[in-house]
């Protein structure tokens, strides 16, 4: 940044970082600081996934975008996984990043939820931010609470951080944080929280010290998943009736950053078959208002069930669908198949959008899977896929 040269930022989170606020507005405040360098910025965010569908994403979205330094938001949607899951992925990420390269600077941010500024009151982080703070201290990387001034303005009566966003919201005392308990707005949460990095960064330059590359020093966890990795679906591991949508449809288009390549399921028993060798493995799929109910097999195991449609499908959203984890090392076979099952979706959305679903009920008739890769910790042993 000193040296006036071009400097890569990425930014890896979910919809708190998707939206146009703090990630926008923090490279605009480092152009502004350092104006002889030039900043480009890597958006690899996606909304409503954790950490645990971060790392896998980490090489694709990322790391072959050959950042400078990377900021990791997902403190607000891994505010359900245990410290130990979060382990297991954070540290993954980090160990990853350094492996591809140790000049990357890495910052952990933590944003918060309207249910997470009581710990904050309290004089604790939330259990999520604790969690990445351990691997933090582990790692020497700095990390920045947005909460903070939050709930600072919070107590003393400047801010709301539940409210309708009011027309002249700027101006509007006291603040108006988000009007859902989570997302900020633009012009309020988010500039809170780039002022926050704003008043971080001299701290973190003078601790930084002398610049050289980052040690990878002994993990905190032998079980973290810095093997996580993203693997292509091919057309081998295709049983019954699929087709690959073609790169001028709609989804297709507007999943291609993410998706490259892109499946649907045509007709139930449609299925996917792939054997692994190592421990955990998923699949990098959409939930929509067309989806289905498949049903997975794993090995011997007695099978699930699961849906690619959720409570807020009234549009299509990546997702990661979790087929087996913290499995013995060594050889096993999924089989994902589409299930005939007719779904009640209007009973499966959330009571806020079956008016949705009553204007728009033609959107809810079909019942498909569209799937993009393989989410893996081992190697898909492409010569079995087939069996």
């Amino acid at each position: 940044m000193d040296a006036g040269k071009s400097v890569k930022i990425a930014y890896l989170g979910g919809s708190i970082t998707a939206a146009p606020g703090w990630r926008v507005q923090s490279r605009e405040w480092f152009q502004k600081q350092y104006p002889d360098a030039q900043f480009e910025e890597t958006h690899a965010a996606i909304g409503g996934t954790g950490s645990d569908l971060g790392v896998f994403r980490l090489q694709n979205d990322v790391l072959r975008h050959q950042p400078d330094m990377m900021f990791v938001e997902f403190a607000v949607n891994d505010g359900g996984t245990s410290p130990e899951q979060i382990h297991k992925a954070m540290e993954g990420i980090v160990r990853q990043t350094w492996k591809a390269n140790p000049d990357i600077d890495i910052c952990f941010v933590y944003t918060l939820t309207e249910a997470m500024l009581k710990d904050l009151a309290a004089g604790k982080m939330q259990q999520s931010a604790s969690a990445m703070e351990g691997l933090a201290d582990h790692y020497q990387i700095p990390s920045i609470h947005f909460g903070v001034k939050v709930n600072e303005l919070h107590e003393a009566g400047e801010l709301v951080f539940k409210a309708p966003k009011p027309e002249n919201i700027a101006d509007v005392k006291p603040m108006v944080f988000s009007s859902d308990g989570v997302h900020p707005h633009v012009e309020t949460g988010h500039r809170l929280y780039t002022e926050t990095i704003a008043r971080s960064w001299p701290a973190i330059r003078k601790a930084s010290g002398q610049t050289e590359p980052h040690e990878l020093v002994e993990p905190l966890r032998e079980d973290n998943w810095e093997h996580a990795k993203q693997v292509p679906i091919n057309e081998r591991m295709l049983h019954g009736e699929w087709r690959k949508l073609d790169a001028a449809d709609s989804l297709a288009k507007r999943f291609s950053k993410n998706f490259p390549e892109m499946y649907q399921a045509m007709k139930p028993d449609a299925s996917l078959k792939f054997t692994l060798d190592g421990t955990a493995a998923a699949v990098f799929h959409l939930l929509g208002p067309d989806g289905c109910e498949v049903q997975i097999r794993v090995d011997d195991q007695d099978p699930s069930s699961r849906r690619s449609i959720d409570g807020y499908c009234t549009y299509h959203r990546m997702s990661k669908l979790s087929l087996a984890s913290g499995l013995p090392l060594g050889v096993h076979r999924f089989e994902i198949t589409v299930m005939p099952t007719q779904l009640d979706k209007r009973e499966i959305l959330f009571e806020s959008k079956r008016a949705y679903f009553d204007e728009n009920p033609k959107r809810y008739e079909d019942h498909t899977w569209y799937i993009g890769s393989l989410l893996v910790i081992g190697d898909v042993v492409e010569d079995e896929v087939s069996e």
